[in-house]
């Protein structure tokens, strides 16, 4: 237990160029008295120990402002760097070396059922106000920008950004929506209706000119 504890201070010191010492990070910061919380509160789940875990989970989110079901499995070197707003839902899984920063929500969408919240994989950061909402995965390596909201599978090293969030980058490499998209000539509904009535319009004039045409004969 105090090995993975001074892993988590130490990934602390590593992700934020203002922590000091492991010890300001022990006493004065929320996100690992969040964390120190739900793994008691997680024990205390496993242990069908329901309502005291989450009365732990609770004075936890009143202490720290930071809300994490006693469900959520939290992998090793978990960071939250300020973690103000922080939700993350009971099936929610997370694995190591994930940072999250405040106002990242981490929930479903209640139309699932069993599995309801996300799962992240390794290394992976999600910036300030982010939401990842659903029963699906959001790859290693992977970044997830400030205010993105997620709904759909984020595959391994890519950045999505946007509402709803799109892949811009794989790899580093970035991803060519235009070249999907074309955003330039995209049909016109109101021209390509036009153009069906002039149509129309030009066969009546040839129709009636026969016409014309005939009664002359």
């Amino acid at each position: 237990m105090f090995k993975r504890l001074s892993e988590t201070l130490a990934a602390y010191q590593k992700r934020d160029p203002a922590a000091r010492s492991k010890l300001e990070v022990f006493l004065l910061y929320p996100g690992v008295h969040a964390l120190i919380f739900h793994r008691v509160s997680h024990w205390l789940y496993c242990h069908k120990l329901f309502f005291l875990a989450r009365l732990n989970s609770q004075i936890a989110r009143h202490l720290t402002g930071i809300e994490i079901h006693p469900g959520a499995v939290i992998g090793q070197r978990f960071v939250i760097d300020h973690g103000m707003g922080i939700v993350i839902g009971e099936t929610a899984e997370i694995g190591n070396d994930v940072l999250l920063y405040h106002g990242v929500t981490l929930g479903g969408t209640g139309k699932d059922q069993g599995k309801r919240h996300p799962t992240i994989g390794n290394n992976v950061m999600i910036a300030c106000g982010a939401k990842v909402l659903g029963p699906f995965k959001v790859g290693d390596n992977s970044r997830i920008a400030s205010n993105a909201v997620v709904l759909q599978e984020i595959p391994p090293d890519s950045t999505a950004v946007g509402v709803p969030a799109r892949v811009v980058r794989v790899a580093g490499e970035k991803v060519d929506y235009a070249a999907q998209v074309d955003q330039i000539h995209v049909t016109d509904p109101v021209e390509k209706e036009m153009q069906a009535v002039q149509s129309r319009l030009e066969w009546v004039e040839r129709l009636l000119e026969e016409l014309t045409k005939e009664k002359m004969v």
